[in-house]
């Protein structure tokens, strides 16, 4: 499945972060772990239990049975984005994640749009989860959601200031409760099922008084882009790349271990709530914590309330944390007017974390706890699946000139992989809603006319995309 040189060519050296900070240290972030950590990180990210319990509900009132159809659907389409990654990832190895990517293969100015396509992710992602933990806390004590969501923010941006490896093992120990709680779940759902596994691959939804309708293949498609938000955090792993060991060794496993685990994770629990429902009303109406209390009892619905809300917790410590790097990397790349990029590129002394990135990113998550989401999470949905247009297409071009030499993880079946990607992203792009389609262009259109009035006229000296030298020679793998 690789297909990586024995040695290394001398006309295509490692590319080198030799620009510094204001301050005139180059800053760089402390390389702490390896694939442990960083897959208990990327999963936290993945958050599959929040996703399963606070985004999928959502699509069972819009897809009924077919969710799990759909979900399989996206995963594997997953695996092939899952490719792209790892390889990208590798021969570009820098928290900017995807924008330092597309921008080293394909112009400054695609990685600028990629960029505000991760930015959208990055601000409007944590939120969403964030508010869903009054609900789950609920069956303990009633709090008020948005002011919940803010602080469980303001929770993760303190947290995200400390350690990444410390992190990493708190992380990984709420990430162990929160697979108990889909384990609980899916084992619940198995044993009260109340309709065949027919109804998996020739889905129905609730049509009211007792009667159902068949979900369309177009619904399918439409319901794609949510499909891909709900397992879209194994590709985090790449913002990881500069704090891991060996990263073009650890990178795609990280990424490819996530994903696979991270399915399981969600698919199998959606696979049991759909057998297991009552009806197709209580599928429709999504309160898993009232199945989970119907099919067992109080306390059990209480300890699994318990372990969402610390699943939600989790998934927003660690989306500050890898959403940080990506605003890190923006200013060390010299994104923003000078003064911008001197803060936001400072890592912190102490923990090696990029402090003011962290609060950058923090900060506003909690104040967007007080904005009505509804519409931003579909938007989120296109963004998602826009940038993942993106990285396909860098892939295409990945192997060319300088690049076709350098020490990576390489996919099988290139270029077909990435092909068939962007042809099956750009239709599901097609299929999605007219309001969020124009919302996510807007965004689009206004980084555009930035770029155009600011960064290009400036471009000796801002938007420099760079990669840091790897600590480690480049590893067969």
């Amino acid at each position: 499945m690789t297909q990586t040189p024995t040695t290394p060519v001398a006309s295509a050296p490692p590319a080198r972060d030799t620009r510094r900070a204001p301050d005139g240290d180059a800053p760089q972030l402390n390389r702490s772990i390896g694939v442990v950590g960083g897959t208990l990180l990327t999963l936290s990210c993945l958050t599959p239990a929040s996703s399963l319990f606070v985004i999928v509900p959502d699509s069972f009132a819009t897809l009924g049975t077919g969710t799990a159809l759909t979900i399989a659907v996206a995963a594997l389409l997953c695996i092939g984005v899952a490719f792209t990654y790892s390889e990208l990832g590798t021969l570009v190895p820098s928290s900017g994640g995807e924008y330092a990517m597309v921008g080293t293969l394909m112009g400054r100015l695609a990685g600028w749009l990629v960029f505000v396509l991760s930015l959208i992710v990055v601000m409007i992602v944590p939120p969403i989860i964030a508010l869903g933990t009054a609900d789950y806390l609920a069956p303990l004590i009633h709090l008020d959601p948005q002011l919940t969501a803010a602080a469980v923010m303001l929770l993760a941006t303190a947290m995200g200031l400390l350690d990444l490896r410390a992190n990493a093992w708190i992380t990984g120990i709420f990430l162990v409760l929160e697979v108990v709680a889909c384990a609980v779940v899916a084992f619940l759902g198995f044993g009260h099922a109340a309709r065949p596994a027919s109804v998996l691959i020739r889905p129905v939804i609730d049509a009211g008084h007792g009667h159902s309708t068949a979900i369309t293949a177009g619904l399918i498609v439409t319901g794609l882009a949510t499909a891909l938000f709900i397992l879209q955090g194994f590709s985090t792993a790449v913002y990881l790349a500069e704090e891991m060991d060996n990263p073009r060794r650890n990178v795609s496993r990280t990424v490819l271990w996530t994903l696979g685990i991270g399915v399981v994770i969600v698919l199998v629990p959606v696979v049991a709530i759909t057998l297991g429902a009552p009806d197709l009303a209580a599928l429709g109406a999504g309160d898993v914590a009232g199945m989970v209390a119907g099919w067992s009892n109080s306390g059990v619905g209480t300890f699994v309330s318990l372990c969402i809300a610390l699943a939600i917790i989790n998934a927003a410590i660690v989306m500050v944390i890898q959403n940080s790097r990506v605003v890190f990397s923006s200013a060390r790349d010299a994104a923003w007017p000078d003064r911008v990029n001197r803060v936001f590129s400072h890592v912190g002394r102490r923990f090696g974390s990029p402090w003011a990135a962290t609060l950058g990113v923090g900060i506003p998550g909690a104040a967007l706890c007080f904005v009505n989401l509804d519409t931003l999470s579909e938007v989120t949905g296109v963004a998602v699946a826009a940038m993942y247009v993106f990285v396909a297409l860098g892939a295409l071009v990945s192997r060319r000139g300088v690049h076709k030499h350098r020490m990576a993880w390489r996919m099988p079946l290139w270029p077909a992989i990435p092909v068939a990607l962007v042809v099956v992203l750009v239709w599901v792009l097609c299929q999605q809603s007219t309001k969020s389609l124009v919302i996510t262009g807007v965004i689009v259109a206004a980084a555009a006319l930035y770029w155009a009035g600011y960064l290009r006229p400036r471009r000796a000296t801002h938007w420099v995309i760079s990669v840091p030298e790897d600590e480690r020679a480049p590893a067969a793998g």
